[in-house]
């Protein structure tokens, strides 16, 4: 899957861990309502241009994982700043 890598010579890889690097700050650094998307940009990182086959729960059950994943942050990060912003998407 990765064998692209295999061609790169030194300059090549570095810009690459680069781009990736970049990908993945930016992923980290999202915020606020942010946190809830999927993020296709991340995705495109890699070199397979693909369609994700992506699932989405019923509305209960997505809801419910929606909750956890509140209460996680809350867990895993209780001293976080709050976003008290309404989602205007």
């Amino acid at each position: 899957m990765d064998d692209d890598l295999d061609d790169m010579d030194r300059d090549t890889l570095i810009g690459e861990v680069k781009k990736l690097r970049a990908g993945i700050r930016a992923h980290r650094d999202t915020t606020g309502h942010d946190l809830c998307w999927h993020h296709p940009d991340l995705w495109g990182l890699l070199p397979e241009k693909i369609e994700p086959a992506i699932a989405v729960p019923p509305w209960p059950k997505f809801i419910r994982g929606c909750i956890r994943y509140r209460q996680s942050l809350d867990e895993q990060a209780p001293d976080a700043a709050v976003h008290d912003k309404e989602f205007n998407g």
